[in-house]
């Protein structure tokens, strides 16, 4: 008959196997971070390109294409170590899903460079074309983080996620202010969206900062670098200030472009030094899991009756007798359970229970950034499918309603969604 020690062990050796996977997706997370970086630098160029009418940055361009498909490759090979057998990876359904978006988006990459290439398409629609790719890119990462079952892994991915995604809005405004100032002329529409992207920005980063290590938030700092900021700031003042329809100098979109990639570039530094430490914390993990996992096989071994569990009301005591030893330190004190026995398997198997439940209680509270960011996804989705709005619209519009009713995004986005089924099916554009 399978002892509780058995079950201990089987326990323990899951725990293993699932870090081994969690490591290949922070393996994956880190290599699709580098591709997202590229096609970032792609987009921007293209928006030089389209909006200059291939007058700016047509040879970096192609430079660029040629540095991204290699990191492509990259990251298609991350792709096949990932254990896809459906009764193995049940927890996964979402991640592979999002995985499977992303390939075919990565399929029709060549296409929408095509059109780039023979100025088919307009700085707008390409600009539109690549954030949708990246979003796919970043949904992996999203899913990656949401899945995690480790708490302190799960806390990396979502610093990770939302630092990634602050980069993005920062990518989308390289290619926005790029576009404007290539030609020549102030938008409202334009403007409206660069200080939507800037306000995205901050609020991604807050989150980064809410999640992420001590050691990481100095870097972060450390990389700001005042003299760029300043000229950012500057830039982001001329583009938006300017009175709609008003001319712009198309001379400074190459000045924009370049002090945008500088703090992208500060920002990449960061990000890399946190996939470094994530792949960091994931084999520190599986290393104390191992050991767990011998302590525990050579307890079985020494005394073969150590899985025999005794009838004993300490079972139902709100606390254990003894101060309790965590699991991870069996390594250092399996001899005093092979020579004396003092303590029960039963102290064991309740040291496993309330871990995992510690580890629950973190990790849900790690998660609700992650559901928020799903309300209020959904919410703007609603809007824009029963209001014909567009994104940047709909976003625009939950944070009015947020502001006028002194409410939080999040409570005002759950206040959409409860309405969600009275509303009529929407109609069709």
């Amino acid at each position: 008959m399978k002892s509780a020690l058995n079950f201990l062990m089987a326990s323990k050796r899951c725990e293993i196997a699932g870090l081994h996977q969690l490591a290949l997706t922070s393996e994956l997370v880190n290599a699709t971070g580098r591709l997202v970086h590229a096609l970032q630098r792609e987009r921007g160029l293209t928006n030089l390109y389209l909006a200059s009418r291939g007058e700016r940055g047509g040879a970096e361009r192609l430079a660029q294409v040629a540095a991204s498909e290699a990191l492509q490759v990259e990251v298609l090979a991350r792709f096949e170590p990932l254990d896809t057998e459906a009764e193995q990876s049940g927890y996964r359904t979402r991640l592979f899903g999002r995985i499977a978006y992303a390939l075919q988006g990565l399929a029709a990459l060549p296409l929408l460079r095509e059109r780039v290439q023979t100025q088919a398409w307009s700085a707008a629609r390409a600009t539109a074309a690549y954030a949708r790719l990246i979003h796919a890119l970043l949904s992996v990462v999203f899913e990656a983080a949401d899945s995690a079952w480790d708490p302190d892994i799960s806390r990396h991915l979502v610093a990770l996620f939302n630092f990634m995604q602050g980069k993005e809005f920062a990518g989308q405004e390289r290619a926005t202010g790029a576009a404007l100032f290539a030609t020549g002329c102030a938008d409202a529409d334009g403007q409206q969206r660069l200080l939507r992207l800037i306000e995205s920005q901050e609020q991604c980063l807050q989150v980064f900062a809410d999640f992420a290590s001590r050691p990481l938030q100095l870097a972060w700092q450390q990389a700001q670098k005042p003299d760029t900021l300043a000229t950012l700031e500057r830039l982001r003042r001329v583009l938006c200030t300017t009175t709609p329809g008003g001319a712009l100098e198309s001379h400074l979109s190459q000045a924009w472009f370049d002090v945008c990639t500088a703090h992208m570039d500060a920002m990449k530094s960061v990000e890399d030094a946190m996939a470094a430490e994530l792949l960091s914390l994931c084999k520190r993990r599986r290393q104390t899991a191992e050991e767990d996992l011998r302590a525990l096989e050579d307890l079985q071994t020494r005394v073969p009756e150590a899985g025999a569990l005794v009838a004993d009301t300490a079972f139902f005591d709100d606390a254990p007798a003894s101060p309790g030893l965590p699991l991870m330190d069996l390594p250092h004190q399996a001899a005093s359970f092979g020579a004396q026995m003092d303590r029960s398997i039963l102290e064991i198997v309740r040291d496993q229970a309330l871990r995992l439940q510690a580890m629950g209680d973190e990790l849900d509270t790690v998660r609700s950034s992650l559901n928020e960011r799903k309300l209020v996804e959904r919410a703007k989705g609603l809007l824009m499918a029963h209001r014909q709005l567009s994104e940047d619209e709909a976003h625009k519009a939950l944070r009015q309603m947020a502001m006028n009713q002194n409410r939080r995004l999040i409570e005002v986005a759950d206040a959409v969604l409860a309405m969600a089924e009275v509303l009529p099916n929407p109609s069709p554009r």
